[in-house]
């Protein structure tokens, strides 16, 4: 019988890779195996570099037999969000307009992840330019969600998602301007960190709002994620947002659970929106319980701002920052966009300067309230990721609406870092979802409260079944 290799963690793999009954080499070869039987169902990568992949496990092998050990990513394999740049590799922001673009250099978080020993299976399917999604009227198809074909995966980082849910890799980068790593990793029931803003470096990854932007992973369990993430972080003088702090060990109170904490719950945010599902609302009372069992403390925030109030700000400053970046495009080559991009694009051609300066003037209140007001009497909050399970892929809504199902703008606005994770499934079997917010640059406590929940249940050990992926395609 094949040994399963697709359900071992970061950590498992790095000790058979040190205790010799597993390499490198095996492990890729295994990855490589698992996407040419089940991308073409899924979409979720742009380009595979398998010959890349090879000469990286090869590396791999070869150094750790001689005694050189880089860390836990030495020989995990894992994949990038194609907005990163990649040097001689081609980063297409699954779009028209970069599609045969090759950079010279890498970004730095793919720099950073060589560097650790990764092994790089390939750039995953996005949104286009990280926003207009799912698309039919691209170069490349949309990714598709694992758990059922019929629904999307979530973006932008929707490529990142479906192929560390469906066991393609243990863990993938993905970027976050409102929601885009964890919007996915909520539609397809893994691990979504979005950091604090300036923790990890953005350069040479495509830019959709320079003042929200985040890169992180996503991954399979809690400490996946955190070791990843202490691949990636560090202060880069060359990011202009890049904050000079020191990086702690992201894995070290990941077994002291949260016996004694005190955590916020914003039920505010969703007790009385419009299109939240009952049982995500259900999935979320059910998941407070079990973190008050488990010893914390978990009330209610009072007084917080309404989530439009963090909704609205949010979205303008998006908007006006993605109509800067794509304006000369915009006016020089615009039917090379997909119709769903350019529609939500150009509404940033209408905000005027005065809306940005007030939306910004709001989003420094916003953040005073919830670092130096909530985040006073709270060690960590609790909020929804997403108001519905993942929706159909042929329902993507037009434009940019305000109806729109995440629940994670807030936290782009004020930078907290913030990690979505599986709390249970739907009736339909689509995954269910919540989110864990932090202090600015704690994201050890999100961790720790992550894996504590984890720990106590299952849903992490779910997997979705290939035989119906291949079969559905």
């Amino acid at each position: 019988m094949t040994e399963a290799l697709e359900t071992l963690s970061i950590a498992e793999i790095g000790t058979r890779l040190r205790d010799g009954s597993l390499t490198s080499t095996k492990i890729t070869e295994h990855c490589l195996e698992r996407i040419a039987a089940l991308d073409p169902a899924l979409n979720a990568f742009i380009t595979v570099t398998g010959d890349r992949a090879m000469a990286d496990a090869a590396k791999a092998d070869k150094a750790l037999a001689a005694g050189t050990d880089l860390g836990p990513m030495h020989g995990v394999p894992y994949g990038l969000k194609d907005i990163y740049d990649t040097a001689g590799i081609r980063t297409t922001c699954h779009s028209k307009l970069r599609e045969d673009v090759v950079p010279a250099s890498d970004s730095v978080c793919a720099a950073k992840l060589a560097e650790a020993g990764g092994v790089l299976l390939g750039k995953l399917s996005t949104h286009e330019f990280a926003f207009g999604g799912p698309s039919f009227d691209l170069p490349f198809p949309p990714a598709r969600n694992p758990w059922n074909r019929d629904h999307g995966p979530g973006g932008s980082s929707s490529g990142s998602g479906a192929a560390v849910a469906m066991g393609m890799m243990r863990t993938a980068m993905g970027s976050d301007t409102g929601g885009s790593i964890r919007g996915p990793a909520a539609y397809c029931g893994v691990i979504g960190i979005k950091p604090t803003y300036g923790r990890v470096s953005r350069r040479g990854v495509f830019p959709l709002s320079y003042t929200m932007d985040h890169c992180g992973p996503l991954s399979k369990t809690v400490e996946d994620a955190a070791i990843t993430l202490q691949a990636i972080a560090g202060f880069d003088p060359l990011d202009p947002a890049s904050v000079d702090t020191p990086v702690p060990d992201f894995s070290a109170g990941l077994g002291q659970g949260v016996t004694g904490m005190k955590i916020g719950l914003l039920r505010s945010f969703y007790a009385d929106a419009e299109g939240m599902s009952p049982e995500a609302i259900a999935a979320i009372d059910e998941a407070v319980e079990t973190l008050r069992r488990l010893g914390a403390e978990v009330e209610d925030v009072e007084g917080a701002s309404p989530f439009t109030a963090y909704n609205s700000c949010g979205r303008v400053i998006l908007l006006a920052e993605a109509y800067a970046i794509h304006e000369d495009d915009l006016k020089t080559r615009p039917l090379d966009y997909g119709q769903l991009t350019m529609e939500r694009i150009t509404l940033g051609a209408y905000i005027s300067s005065a809306d940005l300066v007030q939306a910004q003037r709001l989003r420094r209140e916003l953040a005073q309230e919830v670092n130096s007001v909530v985040l006073k009497q709270y060690d960590a909050l609790l909020a929804p990721s997403s108001m519905t399970p993942a929706p159909r892929i042929d329902a993507t809504p037009k434009g940019f609406p305000l109806a729109w199902p995440m629940q994670t703008m807030p936290f782009n606005v004020t930078g907290n870092p913030a990690m979505s994770l599986p709390i249970g499934f739907s009736a339909s079997g689509l995954p269910l979802s919540m989110q864990i917010v932090g202090r600015y640059f704690d994201e050890a406590t999100v961790f720790r409260v992550g894996r504590a929940y984890e720990a106590a249940t299952q849903w992490h050990q779910r997997w979705p079944d290939a035989a119906d992926v291949t079969e559905a395609a």
